[in-house]
């Protein structure tokens, strides 16, 4: 449900010449650039990479970093990266120096699949020569960084037969951890959210709205705050919906003064081979306008042409 694919017919060798082409000599063409990378899937742009450095001894992404500027260079760059590599990266640079990024954290490690963070924690083993479980706790803290442990086990139960009886208990449970109890016993909404699974969790979500009548969401904004309280809503919201939780970090990447621009690259660049169509989806049906009308109103230039290019086409 990608809106990038595998193009053909493909010529690796023709892409790297064109985009030598492109850079070469005084000025850059830019549009060849945008107009080649955001229409190879990653494994075609690789080989491209592969075939530059064989043809001109050159390395592709120095190119585009000495060649382009600004967020345009960023989003080029950030489709150049290899895709097992691309969430390993961000988690590196979320935990490096001062300050951490709680929020590329929460994202990445609530909407990622067990299988998902299985290799995200080989990788970044293997490329960083870094244990990331052991980076993420010396910078994290408190129940925000224990639910992100959780996580990070990727052992959440596969789906299967639901079992009433425990949808029940754990909706009940939720119930007294929360709007029952004075104060809130963390604990069990990490347990239950971190590791029961998706299809078991959706049930529990409706069963604790016939309990307690309100949506999980209100209990945890009223009962947590801060870090915590934005990862668990952020893991609710992916166990409904993933699409539905990325387009509304696209609208809200977007809305308002200002755009985060880190946020809408990572975003449209690592999921436009998984499940951007059905992200626009989502996006058109819940905050009336398309991703097309959203990204074309907010930003400019080169930047603004290769992330309508990526989008593929307008939900109007």
């Amino acid at each position: 449900r990608g809106t990038v694919s595998a193009f053909s017919p493909f010529d690796a060798r023709a892409d790297a010449e064109a985009l030598r082409k492109a850079m070469k000599g005084m000025g850059t063409d830019e549009e060849t650039v945008l107009k080649i990378l955001t229409s190879r899937n990653n494994a075609q742009r690789q080989e491209i990479a592969s075939a530059f450095k064989t043809l001109f001894g050159r390395d592709l992404v120095d190119d585009l970093k000495s060649e382009l500027t600004g967020k345009f260079e960023t989003l080029m760059v950030s489709l150049m990266r290899p895709t097992y590599i691309f969430d390993a990266h961000a988690l590196k640079h979320a935990i490096k120096g001062a300050g951490t990024n709680e929020k590329v954290l929460t994202e990445i490690l609530a909407s990622r699949t067990p299988a998902e963070v299985r290799n995200i924690k080989q990788v970044y083993l293997q490329e960083y020569e870094a244990n990331l479980e052991d980076k993420i706790t010396g910078e994290t803290s408190g129940y925000f960084q224990r639910l992100l442990v959780v996580l990070l086990q990727a052992n959440r139960d596969p789906d299967g037969r639901i079992d009433e009886g425990l949808v029940e208990q754990d909706a009940q449970v939720l119930f007294r951890a929360g709007e029952l109890k004075w104060g809130t016993d963390e604990e069990k909404f990490i347990t239950i959210l971190g590791t029961r699974s998706v299809s078991h969790l959706r049930r529990v979500f409706d069963k604790y709205m016939t309990i307690s009548g309100f949506q999980i969401e209100e209990t945890i904004d009223r009962e947590t705050s801060g870090d915590l309280e934005k990862l668990l809503l952020a893991v609710v919201k992916c166990i409904r919906s993933v699409p539905a939780y990325f387009a509304e970090t696209l609208y809200y990447s977007m809305k308002g003064a200002g755009t985060d621009d880190d946020t809408l690259i990572r975003v449209m660049v690592s999921r436009s081979e998984i499940d951007l169509l059905d992200i626009r989806k989502e996006f058109r049906k819940n905050f009336a306008k398309s991703l097309h009308q959203m990204i074309q109103k907010d930003t400019s230039g080169d930047y603004r042409k290769a992330l309508l290019l990526l989008c593929g086409g307008d939900d109007d």
